[in-house]
């Protein structure tokens, strides 16, 4: 089992016992660990920028594993939940796992069941990394187009010939070809359907 090297899970849970079992367990493997008590300790920690994940206890003192999750997102941080919980039941299962979670495990669990949840999170995590920085180089290449070009992009992602876009623009076949030309060497594109998918990406508004 690989994990990585910079990775930092978070635990969350009141049972003295429970968090001090998980770090050792996690030590083993060798994964830092950070563990809490309550969830405000947690909200007040700044997460760190490398890889990271958090077990998180659905019953907790003054806030549920649930609000923690929906607090979560509702400040925008994207970090993989594994839940725990000794009182599971199906409706809450059913509602943290439509909530993004990626693992709701029920005391007592295996610790290779547990290991394998963090596994699973950091390799989530990684691929939501992965796409938040391929989107930054997108938008990067993006802001290099001139406004005329980023119109052309919105035609071409369309699905337009270059024949209808010098028609739609007002120009000469060969102007728009020139812009055509520009668009796909700057966002680096090698085809019409490849610029479409990195338009998706960028949440641009579909051509009228």
């Amino acid at each position: 089992m690989s994990f990585a090297d910079d990775a930092t899970v978070f635990v969350v849970d009141d049972d003295d016992q429970m968090r001090a079992a998980m770090q050792r367990l996690l030590k083993s493997v060798g994964l830092r660990a950070e563990a809490f008590a309550s969830p405000l300790e947690f909200l007040r920690r700044k997460l760190p920028d490398g890889p990271s994940c958090l077990i998180l206890d659905v019953r907790l003192p003054g806030m549920s594993g649930l609000d923690v999750q929906r607090k979560l997102t509702e400040t925008g941080l994207q970090i993989p939940v594994i839940f725990i919980t000794g009182h599971g039941d199906i409706p809450m299962t059913v509602k943290a796992m439509k909530s993004g979670a990626v693992e709701f495990l029920t005391k007592p669990f295996r610790d290779q069941d547990l290991l394998d949840a963090i596994q699973q999170a950091l390799r989530r995590e990684n691929e939501i990394r992965q796409q938040q920085q391929e989107i930054q180089e997108l938008r990067g290449r993006y802001q290099t187009l001139t406004a005329r070009e980023r119109e052309v992009m919105g035609l071409l992602a369309s699905g337009m010939l270059t024949k209808q876009i010098a028609s739609r623009l007002g120009v000469s076949e060969i102007t728009a070809q020139v812009h055509r030309g520009q668009v796909m060497r700057k966002m680096d594109a090698n085809s019409p359907a490849e610029l479409g998918r990195m338009a998706e990406k960028l949440k641009l508004p579909a051509a009228n």
